[in-house]
């Protein structure tokens, strides 16, 4: 984790560089201005540190209050500099093209000021839309058939939800959105495939109350992905028991006559001892053949050994990028980053862009949703 955390902060913090010297570029500050506005910056910077410190400190209030401040700042920030990036590269071209072409282009081109301005507002627009995106929660439906499931069991409908990421942002009201698309699917089965939990558990309160208000007929499912293991594992599995999930960890459930439901953890177990692959060979191995199989796994990805011996995987993690265009340097990592994509052996994959929200309280271009999945009897995928 400390390596993570030291690129994350060069390039963290080397985009902050780059709004002062935008903003000192266009408006020409002092000395003063430019110290206090670089305090101010270092803070942003070091905001995430502080909402962990104060949390564990428990300072839940103070905690979130930076925590908002600091991640919408983030959103924001990632907005301004992308566009900005975009209008440099822009301008760039448009200097290129002059020099080659011998033509006086400047009135072509923006001002100092104006090509700050223009991101600014880009991303002060776009962040605002982008919360109440975040709380627009879209019902995906998805329909798949197998022949492994009897016709005599009808449509079995199964609800997913995905990076919820509980804690500081998401909470009561969010997570009550969220329940009330659920109970409105009427499902069979809910699951969650990973991330349900984000920082400090134990102020969680009155949450797993509510997960325990659902109770489909058969059962809630859950599985770990790096969220857990990052806010505690031992807590983690408690609190998603108390809501009432099985936690499947390298285990299978067979419903006699519908389905096998099996789930592995995340990767990131290896670092208390585990190993998600050895797992997830091992649980392949022993999965029934003749039975529909669901593999619930956090990451998107499906390992050669799954392809064929699995009806369908269900996965999150990526959040389909969250804000755009950080889709695109997700892609390098996970190329499947939302619905549904098939592979050899009839072994289907269906990515939702998630449910919550991961540190901005914000999405652009990525809705969140709750995933419908109904299985019927027909045409394997």
């Amino acid at each position: 984790m400390s390596l993570f955390l030291l690129f994350f902060f060069l390039i963290f913090g080397g985009v902050h560089l780059y709004f002062f010297l935008k903003v000192k570029i266009a408006f020409g500050f002092g000395i003063e201005a430019g110290v206090c506005l670089a305090l101010l910056l270092a803070l942003l910077v070091i905001a995430p540190v502080m909402v962990r410190l104060l949390e564990r400190g428990g300072m839940e209030t103070s905690a979130r209050i930076v925590a908002y401040v600091g991640y919408v700042w983030m959103g924001f920030l990632f907005l301004f500099f992308t566009s900005s990036l975009a209008l440099d590269a822009y301008q760039m071209l448009l200097r290129a093209a002059g020099a080659v072409l011998r033509r006086d282009i400047s009135s072509l081109l923006l001002s100092k000021r104006a090509a700050f301005i223009v991101p600014l507002a880009w991303g002060t627009v776009s962040t605002a839309y982008g919360y109440f995106e975040a709380r627009d929660i879209r019902v995906e439906r998805v329909r798949v058939t197998s022949p492994k499931i009897p016709p005599s069991s009808g449509t079995l409908t199964i609800a997913q939800i995905s990076d919820v990421h509980l804690g500081l942002i998401v909470r009561k009201e969010r997570l009550t959105m969220m329940l009330d698309k659920v109970k409105q699917a009427t499902p069979d089965m809910l699951v969650s495939t990973g991330d349900l939990v984000d920082g400090q558990v134990n102020a969680l309160s009155g949450l797993a109350e509510l997960l325990r208000g659902v109770n489909p007929r058969y059962g809630k499912f859950a599985i770990t992905g790096n969220h857990e293991l990052y806010a505690g594992l031992g807590r983690s599995v408690d609190f998603m028991r108390e809501a009432g999930f099985r936690v499947l960890r390298g285990e299978e459930i067979t419903i006699p006559g519908v389905i096998c439901i099996a789930g592995v953890d995340d990767p990131v177990i290896s670092r208390f001892g585990g190993s998600a692959s050895e797992e997830e060979r091992q649980l392949v191995s022993r999965l029934p053949r003749q039975v529909c199989t669901i593999l619930l796994k956090h990451r998107p990805e499906v390992s050669p050994e799954t392809k064929g011996l699995v009806d369908l995987q269900l996965s999150g993690h990526v959040h389909n990028g969250q804000i755009f265009p950080f889709n695109l340097v997700t892609y390098f990592f996970y190329p499947v980053q939302a619905g549904l994509n098939l592979f050899p052996g009839h072994t289907g994959l269906y990515v939702s862009r998630g449910t919550g929200t991961w540190g901005p309280p914000i999405r652009f271009l990525a809705p969140p949703e709750v995933t419908v999945i109904e299985l019927a009897n027909g045409p394997a995928l």
